[in-house]
C-alpha cells in the first residue's frame, strides 16, 4: 500500500510540473483550437494549415503568443487544485484508507473552488492570447491590454468586475469532465483486464489517453462556449454575458449550429485532442522515467536499511 501511494504522489508531483512543460511544448495547438472556437468565420481546416496561416500573418512567434500569462494561470490553477484537494482529503480521510469514490467527491469540489478563484486569470490570459490576432469576424473588438495588471484593469474599468468571472457557468459543468473520463476509464480496464491478469504501464496509459479523449470530445461544446464567454469580445448578444446562465450557453450553442450545422460545436476538437494525447504521452514517458529512477533509488534504500 506503501508504494502505490508513492506512486500516486510521483503522478500528483509529474501532474502538477508536467501540465506545464506539455502545455509549453504544444502551445501552438493551443492556440489553433482557440482561434479556431472564438473566431467563428475562421475556415475549420487542418491544425498544420491554421498554425501556417497564423504564422504568416501574424509572424513566426505568434503561436506563442500568451504564453506567460497561460503558465502562471495554469500554476495557480495547479497550487489551488493540489491544494485544496490535499486539505480537503486530509480532513475527511483521516488516516484510513481513501476510496476511488471520496477521490472523486474531493477532486469535484477542488474543482469547483478552483473554478471560482480562479477564472479571472483565465478570462485575463484567453485575451491576452488572442490580443493583435488577425480575426476574419469583424464583430470582434480589439483589445489593447500591456500586460496581465493592465488588462485586469481596463476589463474591471469598462466591463465592470463580473466580467472577470465570465464563462463561470460551463467551467463548473466541465468539472464533471475527470468524472465522465474516470468512468471510461475504469470501463476500458474492465474490458482489458477480462483478457489478461496484468496491465502494464502502456496499457495503462493507451486506456488513460483514449479515455481523456472521449472526455474531452463529450464535452468540447461547453469548452467552445467557455472560450466564447471568456473572451467576451463579440458585439453580439453583450447582455447577461456575465456567469454565462444556462440560457446563455443554449443561445450559444444555437446560434453555433444554426450557422455552421452541429460541426460548428467542433471547430479546433483536432487540435485539442492532438494536445490531449500528445500530452498524456509526455506525462507517461516522464512518469516511467521517473518512476524507475525513484524506485531503483527507495530499492537501494531499502537494501542499504536491510
Amino acid at each position: 500500500a506503501g508504494e502505490d501511494t508513492e506512486k500516486r504522489e510521483l503522478l500528483h508531483t509529474v501532474d502538477g510540473n508536467g501540465s506545464v512543460t506539455a502545455m509549453t511544448v504544444f502551445f501552438p495547438l493551443d492556440t489553433a483550437r482557440l482561434r479556431l472556437q472564438v473566431d467563428e468565420k475562421r475556415k475549420s481546416k487542418t491544425t498544420h494549415m491554421v498554425l501556417l496561416e497564423i504564422i504568416k500573418e501574424e509572424g513566426l512567434l505568434a503561436p506563442y503568443r500568451g504564453w506567460f500569462p497561460v503558465i502562471s494561470s495554469l500554476c495557480c490553477s495547479n497550487f489551488v487544485y493540489f491544494y485544496t484537494f490535499n486539505s480537503l482529503k486530509a480532513l475527511w480521510v483521516k488516516g484510513q484508507h481513501s476510496t476511488t469514490g471520496k477521490d472523486l467527491v474531493v477532486g469535484f469540489v477542488a474543482g469547483v473552488v478552483n473554478v471560482l478563484l480562479t477564472t479571472p486569470l483565465w478570462v485575463v490570459n484567453t485575451r491576452l492570447k488572442l490580443q493583435g490576432a488577425k480575426f476574419r469576424n469583424e464583430d470582434i473588438v480589439p483589445t489593447n491590454y500591456k500586460g496581465i495588471i493592465d488588462a485586469f484593469h481596463q476589463i474591471i474599468r469598462d466591463e465592470g468586475i463580473s466580467a472577470l468571472w465570465n464563462g463561470t457557468f460551463p467551467s463548473l459543468l466541465l468539472v464533471f469532465n475527470p468524472a465522465i473520463q474516470f468512468m471510461f476509464y475504469e470501463g476500458l480496464k474492465r474490458q482489458l483486464l477480462k483478457k489478461r491478469m496484468k496491465l502494464s504501464s502502456l496499457d495503462v496509459f493507451i486506456i488513460g489517453a483514449v479515455a481523456k479523449a472521449i472526455a474531452t470530445t463529450v464535452t468540447y461544446p461547453l469548452q467552445t462556449v467557455q472560450s466564447i464567454l471568456r473572451f467576451g469580445r463579440h458585439r453580439l448578444n453583450p447582455e447577461n454575458r456575465t456567469l454565462g446562465s444556462l440560457r446563455n450557453i443554449l443561445y450559444l450553442l444555437h446560434q453555433r449550429v444554426r450557422r455552421f450545422g452541429i460541426m460548428g460545436l467542433y471547430k479546433g476538437l483536432e487540435a485539442k485532442l492532438l494536445q490531449t494525447v500528445l500530452t498524456a504521452a509526455l506525462m507517461f514517458l516522464v512518469y516511467e522515467k521517473l518512476t524507475a529512477a525513484t524506485f531503483t533509488v527507495m530499492g537501494l534504500k531499502r537494501a542499504h536499511k536491510h
